[in-house]
């Protein structure tokens, strides 16, 4: 077994190998986390990403990943109705897609290294591969965002990713770009399915829609959610997967 927590992204990544001798995969793995960090942070000035959203550049002097990640954001837009956008605030911010696509790829070079039974988690973006154990499944709580030290549920599977979007860390941070203002009918939402880059900004376009996610995320193929809104209610999609904590 194999542990590793790396400060980057300005987040918390932690890594749970359930395999010896994996250390240099580990450490590839890390390495590309803060590329990407290099490439797209918007809090770093010389960024591509920040230079090219203050058009000192253009998208062909960025890596090629940039264009490949705003293709996605672009994607996922319209898929969204405009809900979700790498342009919050009118600014050029890809980071609710850029974290999770980061775990995703960490996550496929230890799968490719021969570690499959692992963990990746990203500031609360998480994939899930393989096996916690012999016969034992992946369990993962999703914090409360009311009750802080809580769970709201628990999400159990073997090859999954799981992210939330929520006030709990951050305060009312998502902008719904329809209107320019916080979006605060829900709490926390959680979004699972195959792919992280994905289901982060499915959860970012949800939370934004509000009560409107439910039905959207319905729609979506392979993908399910679960919700706590800002009273403390909540609500999870027909193939939420997931067990209640009491």
């Amino acid at each position: 077994m194999t542990r590793h927590v790396e400060h980057v992204m300005g987040t918390v990544f932690s890594f749970d190998v359930r395999h010896s001798d994996v250390e240099p995969y580990v450490a590839e793995a890390v390495a590309w986390l803060h590329h990407v960090d290099e490439v797209f942070s918007t809090y770093k000035p010389d960024s591509p990403v920040s230079r090219l959203g203050r058009g000192e550049i253009t998208l062909a002097d960025c890596p090629p990943e940039v264009a490949g990640i705003l293709r996605m954001c672009e994607a996922v837009s319209d898929r969204s109705s405009g809900y979700f956008t790498a342009y919050p605030g009118g600014r050029l911010d890809p980071s609710a897609i850029v974290k999770g696509w980061a775990v995703e790829r960490a996550s496929a070079i230890l799968r490719d290294a021969g570690a499959p039974d692992h963990c990746v988690n990203g500031g609360g973006d998480v994939r899930l591969s393989g096996k916690a154990g012999p016969g034992r499944s992946w369990r993962v709580g999703v914090a409360h965002p009311l009750r802080p030290g809580d769970l709201a549920a628990v999400v159990s599977g073997n090859d999954l990713a799981v992210a939330t979007s929520g006030t709990a860390e951050r305060g009312a941070h998502v902008i719904d770009p329809h209107t320019g203002r916080p979006a605060t009918e829900l709490a926390s939402l959680t979004v699972i399915g195959p792919d992280l880059a994905l289901a982060d900004a499915y959860a970012t376009g949800a939370f934004a829609m509000g009560g409107a996610a439910r039905e959207w995320v319905e729609e979506l193929d392979g993908y399910e959610a679960f919700a706590v809104t800002s009273t403390g209610a909540t609500w999870r999609t027909s193939g939420f997967r997931a067990q209640t904590a009491t």
